[in-house]
């Protein structure tokens, strides 16, 4: 069984069409085991009964923001371990260093491609 096909995988974006440009990109990718959610407090709730192996987040979501949902997996041990990729369209460069501090694995620019996002999951796994 290749890695794209034991990879599984939460989405985590407020935006119904965000949430569909990366689910997209998975499908295009051949990565079909995946779920999503459409906020950070839904996501540690889905992650208390399912574990994952990497969740993609957005970063600006109302409630509990990107930072604040990669504290929390980071902070939980049976989440600590998780992957995480933040999908961010800020220019902040403070995003993503306060992002690497918390252990964020890898982030994703908006707009992206599939191929972007290949080489993204690629980083943090290994090739598809």
């Amino acid at each position: 069984m290749s890695l794209r096909e034991k990879l599984k995988i939460l989405v985590v974006d407020d935006m119904a069409v965000s949430r569909g440009l990366l689910t997209q990109a998975l499908d295009q990718l051949n990565i079909r085991n995946y779920d999503y959610v459409s906020n950070g407090q839904e996501a540690m709730q889905y992650l208390s009964r399912t574990p994952v192996h990497l969740v993609i987040s957005d970063y600006n979501m109302p409630e509990m923001d990107g930072l604040g949902l990669l504290r929390a997996i980071r902070s939980s041990a049976a989440t600590s371990k998780t992957g995480f990729i933040m999908v961010t369209g800020s220019e902040d460069a403070r995003v993503i260093q306060q992002g690497a501090q918390l252990g964020m694995n890898n982030f994703l620019k908006k707009p992206f491609t599939a191929a972007n996002l290949r080489e993204c999951i690629e980083k943090v796994f290994g090739r598809l």
